[in-house]
């Protein structure tokens, strides 16, 4: 594999993202998304992690003190074949450390349960620096509305002509963060750490309003 270009720098922002090797289907059943949000909180530590260890002492793994934390997530989506995280490092190297930790829990688990071999991702992480303010805010929006391409797969091209029903769609799809700013009560709220991020969106109307302006401009 070649080097990675892009450098983490603490206080910086970063859109990362990974799928599935040859563009497999990563997530099969609803276990398997909820796994990945779970190993997004347990992975997030400086410190060693012993999952199943976890399973079997705490009711809930949202519950279990992690130490130090690697990176700060503001956002993230889980789509059938590929993942959305927006973070900031809070350690030098949290990045790297953190998404190595969760591509390879998240492997041995579903190796291990559909009794498989060999790379599950395709390759190492990619990542993008938001160094524009426009743009960090952006992402949210095109994180959180990710799902939008499950219902209408041409929808950024062709546009969507009833926005307000897609958005119903978006309200019961609870594999992002987006019920977590839209004030929806939850033990996956522990995921995030949101006073690391800029405060875009003071309230959670304020958030809805502009995913609904994305997908009224796009149709």
């Amino acid at each position: 594999m070649g080097q990675r270009t892009i450098t983490f720098a603490l206080d910086e922002y970063y859109h990362v993202y990974n799928r599935g090797t040859d563009k497999r289907t990563i997530f099969l059943d609803p276990h398997d998304y909820k796994r990945l949000i779970e190993l997004l909180f347990l992975c997030n530590s400086t410190a060693p992690v012993n999952v199943r260890d976890i399973y079997r002492d705490y009711d809930s793994v949202f519950s279990y003190d992690r130490s130090e934390q690697l990176v700060a997530i503001g956002a993230y989506c889980l789509m059938p074949n590929h993942f959305h995280i927006l973070l900031t490092p809070v350690v030098e190297g949290g990045v790297t450390k953190f998404m190595n930790k969760l591509g390879t829990s998240y492997s041995m688990y579903f190796n291990r349960k559909y009794q498989r071999t060999g790379a599950l991702f395709q390759g190492r992480f990619k990542g993008q620096h938001a160094s524009e303010d426009n743009y960090l805010k952006y992402l949210y929006a095109y994180i959180h509305l990710n799902p939008v391409k499950l219902v209408n797969s041409d929808w950024k091209e062709n546009g969507i002509s009833n926005p307000e029903k897609v958005f119903d769609y978006l309200r019961t799809y609870s594999y992002s963060s987006m019920f977590d700013y839209l004030g929806m009560p939850r033990r996956e709220s522990a995921v995030l750490n949101t006073t690391k991020f800029p405060d875009y969106f003071k309230t959670a109307s304020q958030h809805q309003k502009e995913l609904v302006e994305w997908l009224m401009w796009s149709a």
